[in-house]
């Protein structure tokens, strides 16, 4: 199986609401390895790794992490597949910086 990396940055209403419990869990279920954490400008950063179609349906659980959550959009950039670095954490807050969008293929 082929497998795939990814940087997002969830924008909307993301913080306050269980957007990176939602987010963790979602990406559990789904066997993927990564992590999520706020930004301090109001959005959620995340990592995500792992065979393209549990991406796939992660990126589609997406739209509604927590029940509170209104994801407005989301930005997505390729990122290199790491081995060794298994499951999905919860990350503290970070300074935000743009997303890279160099392109690493």
């Amino acid at each position: 199986m082929t497998h795939v990396a990814f940087r997002l940055r969830l924008h909307g209403l993301v913080q306050g609401v269980y957007c990176r419990d939602g987010t963790v869990a979602l990406a559990t279920r789904l066997g993927l390895d990564g992590w999520v954490r706020n930004l301090d400008d109001g959005t959620v950063d995340a990592r995500v790794q792992g065979t393209e179609d549990a991406v796939g349906a992660f990126l589609v659980g997406l739209r509604q992490p927590s029940p509170d959550a209104r994801v407005t959009r989301v930005e997505i950039v390729p990122d290199p597949v790491i081995d060794g670095d298994p499951g999905f954490t919860r990350r503290p807050t970070a300074p935000a910086e743009p997303l890279d969008t160099t392109d690493r293929a």
